[in-house]
């Protein structure tokens, strides 16, 4: 499976941007995607993961009440809807895909090493 993302860019603090993930080379409805980010000198963060039928949707606790996962099968593309930018959301974006969401309580509540495919990622810069 590859996964591309793209939609970043610069955008001011307090406004929206929405990240789009194309999945193909196999069906797209088979995987979990999650989002992913990765600011300059800091660790991946899991952002929200949506399970492979839209089902169910998983949010990590930084980004709750502001970011949104969703999907369309039929394109084969799943969303990041953002909204409430802030400075601290500035980091490289990725989307991966799994068979299934895994969300652990406390820190780190979505975890890289459960995610085997992976896409390039797009820049967000949120301007303060």
């Amino acid at each position: 499976v590859q996964l591309q993302a793209s939609g970043g860019g610069l955008v001011q603090a307090g406004g929206s941007l929405r990240l789009s993930c194309v999945v193909s080379g196999s069906t797209a409805d088979y995987y979990a995607i999650g989002w992913f980010r990765q600011a300059p000198g800091k660790k991946r963060e899991g952002v929200t993961c949506i399970s492979s039928n839209g089902g169910s949707t998983y949010t990590a606790d930084s980004v709750k009440g502001r970011f949104a996962i969703s999907r369309d099968n039929a394109k084969s593309t799943a969303y990041l809807q953002m909204n409430s930018l802030k400075g601290e959301d500035t980091a490289v974006y990725y989307c991966a895909a799994d068979r299934r969401c895994h969300f652990y309580s406390g820190t780190d509540q979505i975890r890289a090493a459960d995610f085997g495919s992976w896409g390039l990622g797009t820049l967000v810069t949120v301007s303060s």
